[in-house]
């Protein structure tokens, strides 16, 4: 059962209640980005209750963290008490194995929390696990055993798509990702802070979803207040989170961090050329890794541009705070004063930088946006559009021949659409249509805050309007 502190999440909820009296042995692989609310998730649905669990130490040596294991073993097994602690990783999950004792009825849940810190090098941990899960908990059907890690990509490589003893061996795979602004409002429900959803949109385009950072927003503080304390106070929590989070997720984070510094300064992202040419990194195994790791650790997406070839895809910096805090944080730690974020709210820049940050929201919210134009059931391929002299930053092309060409635009009060404006979309139509040949029919969608101003342009050239308010339907 949910607890009415628990917001979101109901999906994975719900696969690991279900695996609670499920009828065989389970190996679940739940992993996602730092601050994401794995740990809090499982300590949720098993309510602390575990037959074992251990956590893994940051950068520790085989030795310090099989001294932690065997500390673990004894909070659970007082019977090991006076024994030595195992010299290797076999002897440590034989010990595990020997005490869960007999199979029964009733499953034993086994949680091996930030999985991806034992695995020292030259360590054999991977080796051992292989021959705790294949050699006893296969066998079985009471053990229920919960990995997790942050790492995202150590989780992928050696857990999910390992080609040694562990493969396929994974019968649960969970990656958890950041609140959507639906769970964003009802996580604030809950703590009785009674935000408006502009002021909410204004929060997720500083910090994403990510369920750590909205514990730190505080109650009788509007979100701009709240950003000044978080991000521009010298002990601001987002002040200082940036230099720990890459390192915490990815050993030798140097080339992660050269990728997210030069996506940062690329709204719509760039191909994996125009990367090399930024980062001056060579081209090679080593970044494709890189890559992969960004975006299965969810900063990064990776995406066709409409009508180009697999070799032009595009990759796209989705990480709300690293972009944050390079464009503002970083860059402008000279300018810095009290009320930083309050008194400069309006200046040109930033209201440049809410408009891209609010395409990036849309983006984030696209099964969202299908509900609302009615097509969630409809099969259709997402992308970006760069054309001769145009461009489109998102472009919904539909199985039923129809394709929206979508506009977003973030302001304090209903859009007006200028005539200028108006000549604009119908530019943008017009060169579409010609450089891609697309005999299928094209409807022109705006996104707005607040909608739009009734006037003869607004219903000239706009098929769909649709507001804040759909990007926070629940999908």
């Amino acid at each position: 059962m949910e607890t009415a502190d628990f917001v979101g999440r109901k999906k994975e909820f719900a696969i690991l209640e279900e695996l609670k009296t499920h009828y065989k042995s389970a190996f679940v692989a739940l992993y996602g980005r730092r601050r994401i609310g794995k740990t809090f998730l499982v300590r949720t649905v098993f309510e602390n209750k575990f037959d074992f669990q251990v956590t893994g130490i940051a950068n520790a040596s085989i030795k310090t963290q099989l001294a932690n294991f065997h500390a673990a073993l004894l909070g659970y097994f007082p019977i090991l008490e006076g024994k030595a602690a195992p010299s290797n990783w076999f002897d440590a999950f034989l010990t595990l194995s020997k005490q869960l004792g007999p199979e029964n009825a009733t499953k034993k849940v086994l949680f091996l929390d930030e999985l991806p810190w034992f695995d020292t090098p030259q360590s054999g941990f991977i080796s051992a696990l292989e021959h705790f899960w294949n050699s006893f908990a296969s066998a079985r059907r009471d053990i229920l055993l919960i990995t997790c890690g942050s790492a995202a990509s150590w989780m992928v490589n050696n857990l999910i798509n390992n080609h040694g003893g562990l493969h396929n061996r994974v019968t649960h795979r969970i990656r958890l990702l950041p609140f959507t602004l639906a769970e964003c409002e009802a996580y604030f429900n809950m703590r009785a802070m009674h935000f408006s959803r502009y002021q909410m949109v204004q929060m997720y385009m500083v910090m994403g979803g990510i369920p750590f950072y909205l514990e730190q927003v505080k109650k009788g503080l509007s979100i701009a207040q709240n950003i000044d304390r978080l991000c521009f106070s010298e002990d601001g929590f987002l002040n200082k989170e940036f230099h720990n989070l890459y390192p915490s997720l990815f050993r030798n984070a140097e080339k992660h961090l050269q990728i997210i510094e030069a996506l940062s300064k690329k709204a719509m992202g760039m191909t994996r050329a125009e990367l090399m040419a930024a980062t001056r990194l060579p081209d090679g195994g080593s970044i494709t890794r890189v890559l992969r790791e960004l975006e299965e650790s969810s900063f990064i997406r990776k995406y066709q541009a409409f009508g180009k070839k697999q070799q032009d895809a595009v990759y796209q910096l989705t990480d709300f705070y690293s972009l944050f805090y390079l464009r503002y944080i970083h860059a402008g730690q000279s300018a810095w004063s009290e009320n930083f974020w309050v008194q400069n709210i309006d200046h040109p820049g930033i209201r440049a930088w809410s408009g891209y940050a609010f395409e990036l929201v849309c983006l984030m919210h696209l099964p969202a946006i299908k509900k609302a134009l009615g097509i969630q059931g409809v099969s259709a391929q997402v992308a970006a559009w760069r054309g001769k002299n145009a461009q489109v930053d998102l472009v919904i092309d539909r199985r039923d021949q129809v394709i929206n060409l979508c506009e977003m635009k973030f302001s304090i009060a209903p859009y007006t659409i200028t005539q200028a404006y108006d000549g604009e979309l119908r530019h943008k139509l017009q060169a579409f249509r010609e450089e891609t040949a697309t005999n299928k029919a094209i409807f022109i969608t705006l996104l707005s805050t607040f909608g739009l101003v009734s006037n003869p342009y607004s219903s000239s050239s706009i098929e769909n309007s649709l507001t804040l308010d759909d990007l926070f339907g629940e999908f």
